[in-house]
């Protein structure tokens, strides 16, 4: 087995924190505690914990959910398809909805799972990413709320993979 080498550091453990609980200050006048914090499986585990725990801090006690969609399979490039492999657990009708996910890539998977979340009855879908990638062409939606402005590399990291590894680094690196 090859030893893989380990990743540029292009974001700090402590700044990731920061560029969180700065997300979440802007995010909790906009929610109330009935929301619904949708956490899009699996790489958005590491985001929505934290800031679910930042939300906490300022007062707002949401609720959690989560939602698994694929679309990347292991590759480095999105299938193009996004596949639902598990929905959502609770009722979320006339509930605010906020929607968690690491990264804003090719808007796939915001895109999809803006439109499950609004199907179930929630009264009013917001979207907050952990990076947002620079894309050529135009995506059909943007999230509301980014907290760093990803550059166009390979990031492993916080939730980001490398087929399935390096997710659970606490920095977001490039592998490029």
């Amino acid at each position: 087995m090859s030893r893989i080498e380990p990743p540029t550091v292009l974001i700090s453990e402590a700044e990731v924190a920061q560029r969180v609980d700065a997300l979440a200050a802007e995010i909790a006048p906009r929610i109330d505690d009935e929301t619904v914090v949708v956490c899009l499986l699996t790489g958005g585990i590491w985001f929505a914990a934290d800031l679910t725990r930042a939300l906490a801090r300022r007062g707002r006690l949401v609720r959690f959910d989560a939602l698994w969609l694929a679309s990347y399979k292991d590759e480095r490039q999105s299938s193009g398809r996004c596949e639902v492999r598990a929905d959502m657990q609770r009722p979320i009708a006339g509930r605010k909805a906020l929607i968690v996910d690491d990264v804003f890539d090719t808007g796939l998977s915001l895109s999809e799972a803006k439109r499950l979340v609004k199907d179930s009855g929630a009264s009013e879908v917001l979207t907050a990413v952990f990076a947002r990638k620079p894309w050529p062409t135009e995506r059909s939606i943007e999230p509301d709320f980014v907290a760093w402005e990803a550059p166009e590399r390979f990031l492993v990291g916080y939730g980001l993979d490398v087929a399935g590894g390096m997710r659970g680094l606490p920095y977001i690196g490039a592998m490029d």
